[in-house]
This record gives C-alpha cells, sequence and structure tokens, in this order.
C-alpha cells in the first residue's frame, strides 16, 4: 500500500461537527493546526477518511479538500512560522 503526503482542510459551521471532524482527523494526521493538517494516506484511506468526515459534516454549508502534495516540488513559505514542523522530509524540506 503506497502512501502519499495530502493536506485536508475543512471549514465546518457548527462547532459540534467541528469538534466531531477534528476528532476523526487526530487519528489519520502527521500534524495540523485549526482546520487544516498534514497526513500520509494511500487512495483507499483518502476514500475511508472522506466517508468519516462525510458522516460529521453538512453537505449544503461545510467544505472539505484534499490536496494531494508533489514530493518532486519545492516548497514555498512566508511569515516567521517555522516550515517542516516535526516531519522535515514529508514536503521534501531538510
Amino acid at each position: 500500500m503506497s502512501r502519499r503526503p495530502a493536506v485536508i482542510a475543512y471549514d465546518i459551521g457548527d462547532n459540534r461537527d467541528r469538534r466531531a471532524a477534528l476528532r476523526i482527523l487526530r487519528e489519520w494526521r502527521l500534524d495540523g493546526q485549526r482546520s487544516v493538517h498534514e497526513c500520509l494516506l494511500s487512495q483507499e484511506e483518502a476514500a475511508e477518511l472522506f466517508v468519516q468526515l462525510a458522516g460529521v459534516m453538512d453537505p449544503d454549508n461545510d467544505r472539505l479538500l484534499l490536496a494531494w502534495l508533489d514530493r518532486r516540488g519545492q516548497a514555498q513559505a512566508r511569515g516567521k512560522g517555522r516550515i517542516g514542523g516535526g516531519h522535515p522530509g514529508l514536503l521534501g524540506l531538510r
């Protein structure tokens, strides 16, 4: 099973639903902040995660995004934040 790095972001209006989504993502993520999370997923795991998140989201009002990261690309960053977090190899940063 081949896993690839991905970023999952969501915009969930209801506080209860947002906390439920965060609980689900804590089982899957490598790291995260607020509503953006880094994961290492296979295609099958990504599909399962979407099923789990769909169960706590309102499809008419909430939004969910999964973006696969290309390991060959160069990461870009601005600001004072530390890039690389606890997983310096994930984004190709050293």
